[in-house]
């Protein structure tokens, strides 16, 4: 066992007995004595002094929530979340989500968590987000997303950290390093000692691994929306070069050149090849009638604004409901952004009028934010890449990327 910590070696010794799954879990995690109070940094587990005044089985209890904390690797799933979000990050509404759903986790396995505690249920209804059982909570939402739909709504933010207060909610996570794919090494092993130690657990038949199957928690995070954005876009932002008449092809000049040494037959003309001569547009289409919500929309403003200083192209904003009503160039130098701009709100739904526009600006690719709720026209003859805010069937032409949660 990876452990220098005498507060809780009682707790841990104690924790093989009642949880094979945690105890195998525990063997990977560091164990330190600290000075302040419990907590989780990374792979580390400091047990502060308050650790002593608990009971035994608080203490195990207290055990389990730290190592599910290191075994999910919390701190640097935390710490993706932060690099994403930017200033609007807040590691209370992360604490939330991840301590109510290790709670959750607890105390069906049959484990005593220190009272008061934040459990998943009680989060979600306080959050307006209410779950039929604890099992389905915890079928439904992992810490990233629970984190994300948290932090959406800034009044909700603020009304969600003065409960936690009311639940004597600490922060006890610390900031690790930031994975965006969740395809490190580092990932990798963790989700193997997770499988071993489910597997112990259920054929133990007792704590947590009569329960892996539910927890969504325990799956593998998914690529965020906006790294596969940044892709998208960037490959359909990069210069390519094309054939240009105006210059012969290196291979055409050598042919040439044999052919008057030689006294051959001259070669037909290849045409060389050129950068483009005008910068790529990037057009976005702002469905004004859709539900997207202004944290995916500020997600998506910064990534958009991010390709166009790297790429230097152009980017169209067109606002539009059953037409166009508003156009607005958002070039990187003087750029503004997404939010912010007067953009009417409510009514039906025609992308007739948008792809008109957008084709007469021969765009690289025409972005559309929207529900997809309405009848498509013909397919244009640029690449169409829609942003919706939920999972919809697949449209007739174009890709789909899922950047918010319904």
């Amino acid at each position: 066992m990876s452990s220098h910590s005498t507060r809780a070696a009682r707790a841990l010794a104690h924790l093989g007995e009642v949880d094979p799954a945690l105890a195998v879990l525990a063997l990977w995690c560091r164990h330190r004595d600290g000075a302040g109070a419990t907590r989780t940094d990374g792979d580390v587990i400091s047990y502060g002094p308050g650790f002593d005044t608990l009971g035994l089985p608080e203490q195990v209890g207290l055990v389990a929530h730290h190592v599910l904390h290191v075994a999910l690797r919390h701190s640097d799933r935390q710490a993706g979340l932060a690099e994403r979000l930017g200033e609007g990050f807040d590691a209370s509404l992360f604490g939330l989500a991840a301590d109510g759903i290790i709670n959750e986790v607890l105390i069906l396995a049959g484990h005593a968590v220190p009272r008061p505690a934040v459990t998943l249920c009680e989060l979600l209804a306080e959050a307006g987000l209410p779950a039929p059982s604890a099992v389905a909570a915890l079928e439904r939402w992992d810490a990233d997303r629970l984190a994300m739909a948290l932090h959406a709504d800034s009044k909700r933010a603020e009304r969600l950290r003065e409960w936690g207060a009311t639940r004597g909610f600490a922060v006890d996570l610390g900031l690790g390093e930031p994975d965006e794919s969740g395809e490190t090494q580092k990932a990798a092993d963790w989700r193997n000692q997770i499988l071993r130690a489910m597997e112990a657990g259920r054929k133990a038949g007792a704590g947590i691994g009569r329960l892996g199957a539910i927890l969504a928690d325990l799956a593998p995070p998914s690529v965020p929306w906006e790294v596969v954005l940044r892709g998208l876009l960037a490959r359909a932002l990069t210069e390519r070069p094309h054939p240009s008449w105006r210059r012969p092809s290196g291979v055409w000049l050598a042919q040439m050149s044999h052919a008057a040494r030689s006294g051959g037959l001259e070669p037909a003309f290849q045409p060389g090849r050129a950068r483009m001569d005008s910068r790529p547009r990037l057009v976005v289409g702002l469905d004004t009638s859709s539900s997207i919500d202004a944290q995916a929309l500020g997600l998506f403003a910064a990534e958009a604004e991010g390709i166009a200083r790297r790429t230097g192209a152009e980017v169209h904003l067109i606002g539009f409901d059953e037409a166009v009503f508003a156009t607005q160039r958002l070039d990187p130098a003087g750029w503004q952004g997404l939010q912010g701009l007067a953009l009417r709100r409510g009514g039906g739904t025609d992308y007739a009028d948008l792809f008109d526009k957008a084709a007469k600006l021969a765009p690289a690719m025409l972005v559309v934010l929207s529900d997809l709720d309405a009848e498509l026209p013909p397919k244009p003859g640029f690449p169409v890449l829609w942003a919706v805010p939920r999972k919809v069937a697949a449209p007739p032409y174009g890709r789909v990327l899922v950047i918010g949660e319904a």
